[in-house]
């Protein structure tokens, strides 16, 4: 049997990803007591009923929460097998979604939101620590975060806790504010001024080969590379689980879109999470 444990930020959608897992065919039970979870675990082995089991677990269930450690332990040493899955998103993003719904968050009151998602954050360490998977939902679409649960829990395919954002955008609509890094390519010439490049893209062959073919272009993209997998594994030890890379140029449409790409390119081969976003490239 497989038994999941999906936990995290509230707000970072939890509720969503029972609903997918139950759509997978999992039994999924949510905010069980966790006094309850090893009996929960024992019935469900027992009963012989169910191969997929999902358990939403959560800050509402109080100080309780406290004894989930030792609860864990328990489940371990009466042999029940279980994985845990941990949905984390930035403050901002939380906040954002939080104004949206018009909902309080569990841990606010009448307080500040932000004051209960980084108070709710300090109480789910120690099961964030314990989590075999953990996915920052800050930049995931649903669709997006669909796949990733799919290929999970559903394709049983291998998942890395880290995940890489390779952003391009341009300049003169402002740098993207959840960039981790920044790096800056208008000093490569601009397609923009060649007549037959100027209405296409990066991700256009054309643009690709006069971007790439540039001096300093290669060079920069083997240094980058260089760079980010070396930070990659410090990051990783400092506890970061996400990176935001962004590239820009003047507009956003030619050299960091292709920049962008020829990064994620490399990336792709490494063991990490990968995937490429152009914020920019319909502008202008």
């Amino acid at each position: 049997m497989r038994f999941v444990i999906v936990t995290g930020m509230s707000g970072a959608g939890k509720s969503s990803v029972l609903k997918m897992l139950e759509d997978a065919g999992y039994f999924c039970v949510d905010n069980l007591p966790i006094p309850l979870l090893l009996t929960f675990a024992r019935l469900t082995v027992t009963e012989n009923k169910f191969t997929k089991v999902a358990l939403g677990i959560d800050i509402r269930n109080g100080q309780a929460l406290d004894e989930i450690g030792d609860i864990l332990d328990s489940a371990e040493k009466s042999g029940y097998k279980y994985e845990i899955l941990f949905l984390e998103a930035s403050t901002e993003v939380l906040v954002k979604r939080y104004k949206e719904t018009r909902r309080t968050h569990p841990l606010s009151g009448n307080g500040r939101i932000d004051k209960g998602i980084e108070l709710e954050r300090e109480k789910l360490t120690s099961l964030k620590k314990r989590a075999d998977y953990i996915l920052d939902t800050s930049r995931l679409l649903i669709r997006e975060l669909k796949v990733e649960i799919d290929n999970i829990f559903v394709q049983n395919r291998s998942y890395h806790n880290f995940f890489i954002t390779v952003l391009s955008f341009g300049f003169k609509y402002g740098i993207p504010n959840d960039s981790d890094l920044v790096f800056d390519v208008r000093f490569l010439e601009n397609p923009y001024y060649v007549p037959e490049l100027k209405p296409k893209t990066g991700n256009d062959k054309e643009v690709r080969d006069f971007v790439m073919a540039l001096p300093g272009a290669q060079i920069f993209s083997d240094k980058l590379e260089d760079m980010i997998t070396f930070l990659i594994p410090n990051y990783i030890a400092e506890g970061k689980n996400q990176l935001v890379i962004s590239i820009g140029c003047t507009g956003g449409k030619h050299r960091s879109v292709t920049l962008a790409n020829e990064l994620a390119r490399r990336l792709g081969k490494t063991e990490y999470g990968v995937k490429v976003e152009h914020r920019d490239i319909e502008k202008g």
